[in-house]
């Protein structure tokens, strides 16, 4: 990768329109994510909750919500709202606490120490073998973050036909150093809801802590659950289920950085918690990794999950779910084409047997969208929120024309193939 000359330090005084003028100029090639044309990073309900958002964080920019409990108990009182809304929506019990993030990696990372934690607290594991974590190849990479910091090994199981765990297989990797079992909800590549019913009984039968990785779906899947569309149960309703993560900011639809970890009682929140008192300035306690946090971040969600509520987040659950039938419908029309998974809320992933799927990606990026891509199998992928119900007929019509070039080629390249 090659760099421009570095750049010096600025002498200063440049007026806001200069400014305005520069950032957008810098930013005028970025993709256009309110066009629909991004497949990942930009989550939609309607364009009134997204303002609201954005005028809730403006109005507590500078405040910092690690001083929530010592100079800002307003910002501190939204925050337990939305935990609380939270262990609502996820059937916690009465005991179940949680905690406000900056982001699905640090809800993910502090689910895997409070398991690590409890399993150090229980005296278990076999000494001198590391402890290990297993969950489905589809788990999402922040495990194994959590995994390169703590030092444990990450155990991977494979996955049933219809891109959901295979419980059985999971079972054949757990031994006494196992501290933690992982299911998805859903999982990002394929978008499936894992069995996590039966992961929930091996965990039981195992006594290992059961983590639900619900960042994608867990501000929106209940909401699909209660509009009639059949979506598997996830949450603190499995008895083994100990915590479960969920961003606000993918379909919560609040400003980002926003995420939670929810556990099913203070004890597993307590195992979470930092708390360090050896220094001059005296006890540090953090009940997340980072130290400064932004309040609007804070702010922004609270607003928004008032503004929408019950009535407006079903509203969204029924738009997203027609959307996504929409595409569904349409990729299923394009003959080249197969979903590799049935969606459980609005991920698609999908690719082909007969041209080269991350060939017709290109052609879709020379016309303007920013393709998302998976590796097992070969596939696009794409998270769809309701900025891209408007360019559901351009997207399937420009997929079409990629295809046609695509086959065209191929047949060309056969073609000089005979000669």
């Amino acid at each position: 990768m090659t760099h421009s000359a570095r750049a010096s330090f600025p002498p200063g005084g440049k007026a806001w329109p200069d400014l305005q003028a520069e950032m957008a100029d810098r930013t005028a090639r970025d993709a256009d994510w309110r066009g629909g044309r991004t497949a990942i990073f930009f989550f939609l309900a309607d364009d009134e909750a997204y303002q609201v958002g954005k005028r809730a964080y403006m109005e507590h920019f500078s405040e910092n919500a690690l001083g929530a409990a010592r100079a800002y108990p307003g910002i501190g009182s939204m925050e337990r709202d939305i935990i609380d809304y939270g262990l609502d929506l996820l059937h916690a019990p009465d005991g179940g606490r949680g905690v406000f993030t900056t982001g699905g990696t640090e809800s993910i990372l502090l689910g895997v120490k409070a398991a690590r934690e409890r399993h150090r607290a229980l005296g278990r594991g076999r000494a001198g073998a590391p402890l290990n974590l297993v969950m489905p190849v589809t788990g999402h990479p922040a495990f194994d973050k959590a995994a390169i910091l703590m030092d444990v090994e990450v155990r991977r199981a494979p996955l049933r036909e219809d891109r959901r765990c295979d419980v059985a297989a999971m079972r054949t990797l757990i031994d006494e150093n196992t501290f933690l079992i992982v299911g998805s909800a859903p999982c990002f590549p394929h978008g499936v809801i894992d069995p996590i019913g039966e992961i929930a009984a091996l965990a039981a039968e195992s006594d290992t802590w059961l983590h639900v990785d619900a960042c994608v779906g867990g501000w929106v899947a209940p909401f699909f659950e209660r509009i009639g569309r059949g979506t598997p149960v996830f949450d603190f309703r499995h008895d083994a289920v100990r915590s479960i993560s969920a961003d606000l900011h993918k379909f919560g639809f609040a400003p980002k950085p926003s995420s939670t970890v929810f556990f099913r009682d203070g004890e597993d929140l307590d195992r979470s918690t930092f708390r360090l008192g050896y220094w001059p300035s005296g006890l540090y306690t953090t009940a997340t990794m980072s130290g400064s946090r932004p309040a609007g971040a804070v702010a922004g969600a609270w607003a928004v999950l008032n503004h929408l509520g019950t009535s407006g987040y079903e509203r969204a659950a029924r738009d997203l779910a027609a959307m996504t039938d929409a595409y569904v419908a349409g990729i299923d029309a394009i003959p080249e084409l197969t979903l590799w998974a049935r969606p459980d809320v609005t991920i698609l992933n999908f690719g082909s047997t007969v041209v080269d799927i991350y060939a017709v990606a290109e052609r879709m990026k020379t016309r303007g969208w920013i393709p998302g891509l998976t590796s097992e199998p070969r596939g696009m992928h794409t998270m769809l929120a309701m900025q891209h119900a408007p360019v559901r007929e351009a997207w399937l019509a420009d997929m079409s024309a990629s295809i046609a070039e695509v086959r065209a080629t191929q047949a060309k390249s056969d073609l000089a193939a005979t000669y």
